[in-house]
């Protein structure tokens, strides 16, 4: 296999079964593509931006042994797309998990207590690492949705969105582990620790760990406020997720 095409085939990889399964019958997930697009195209936009000035600034950076050479502003064409399959192969668990159990009592009690926690220590984090890009706008682009959540927004799905969070990490650690060097010879996508706390879960940074839940966090926000909306304005009772 050329190796130019790994990045390539693990968006592929990522995207693959979701996709197939997005007419399955149960879970229905094209029903979810009106509000899905929308929340994919508005969260890539951001974290593209994002993407962008890091890669310039050299705080993360990718290995063109791995990638096509077809770059698009600045990026590989590759980089771009996982913004749009990372997040559809994940919050096609949601819409699986959630199909299969819809109550989440015990997560609902303390989802809030949860949110606190992982504030605070956002809030700690980029405190003391206000010098290291990384981990301070990571930690601060966390701390904004958060506090979002927790004072205006105050979505009652977060107790479903913490139970996917969990699930979602199985395919996190194989798709980060595979783009930082696990069970390859170099980084897909390489990081300058002196961004970051330096601190890895295997080859994969800890920041990502929060980076995935802010990039996972601001689509189901703008998908569920998409659904609230539409049913609000048919007046509507809200659909079976």
């Amino acid at each position: 296999m050329n190796s130019g095409y790994l990045y390539l085939i693990i968006n592929i990889g990522t995207i693959l079964f979701p996709l197939l399964f997005s007419f399955e019958k149960r879970v229905a997930y094209y029903k979810w593509w009106r509000y899905l697009f929308p929340a994919l195209i508005i969260t890539a936009t951001i974290f593209l931006i994002w993407d962008y000035f890091f890669t310039l600034h050299g705080v993360w950076g990718f290995n063109p042994t791995y990638t096509t050479g077809i770059n698009i502003a600045g990026l590989p064409l590759e980089e771009i797309l996982f913004f749009i399959t990372v997040p559809y192969a994940s919050i096609f668990i949601y819409a699986f998990v959630n199909h299969l159990w819809p109550n989440t009592p015990i997560l609902d009690k303390i989802q809030r207590k949860i949110s606190f926690v992982i504030l605070f220590i956002a809030i700690a984090l980029m405190l003391f690492n206000y010098d290291k890009a990384y981990t301070a706008l990571n930690c601060g682009y966390a701390i904004v949705l958060l506090s979002l959540q927790l004072f205006v927004v105050k979505g009652n799905y977060m107790g479903r969105f913490y139970r996917f969070y969990f699930w979602h990490l199985i395919p996190f650690f194989i798709v980060n582990g595979l783009l930082t060097g696990t069970g390859i010879q170099d980084e897909v996508v390489w990081y300058n620790n002196a961004e970051n706390l330096g601190i890895r879960m295997g080859t994969i940074p800890v920041e990502d760990s929060l980076y995935s839940l802010s990039l996972m966090l601001m689509n189901i926000t703008i998908i569920e406020w998409l659904r609230s909306k539409r049913n609000s304005k048919k007046h509507l009772s809200p659909e079976p997720i």
